[in-house]
């Protein structure tokens, strides 16, 4: 059997996970993504602009295996809709790549 892996983070990349990142660590791992969703589907992820459910950010996963917490917490941050995202194509950082196009005007807070 394999040690829980200890974690004081519940937010991850815009991810509140709340009981559910504590409740990752203690499944004994490899663990089935299908006995995952049984075992947790009906938590609720909360995101910036709303929350998903467990169970339906790792539905297209079923089938696969995690070999820890991490991996499922990557495959979530991987997985959650746009809600997650704050302003969409947003970026304050870089221009508009080469081809790409868009019609937004520059804004500032």
């Amino acid at each position: 059997m394999t040690q829980p892996e200890p974690t004081d983070r519940t937010r991850e990349q815009g991810i509140e996970f709340g009981a559910l990142a504590e409740e990752l660590t203690t499944v004994e791992y490899p663990a089935d993504c299908t006995e995952l969703i049984d075992t947790y589907g009906d938590e609720s992820l909360q995101l910036p602009n709303g929350s998903q459910s467990f169970r339906n950010v790792l539905e297209p996963l079923e089938g696969e295996r995690f070999d820890s917490s991490e991996d499922v917490r990557q495959a979530v941050i991987g997985l959650v809709n746009k809600k997650a995202i704050g302003r969409e194509g947003y970026s304050d950082r870089t221009p508009p790549a080469p081809g790409e196009e868009h019609d937004r005007d520059p804004e500032s807070f």
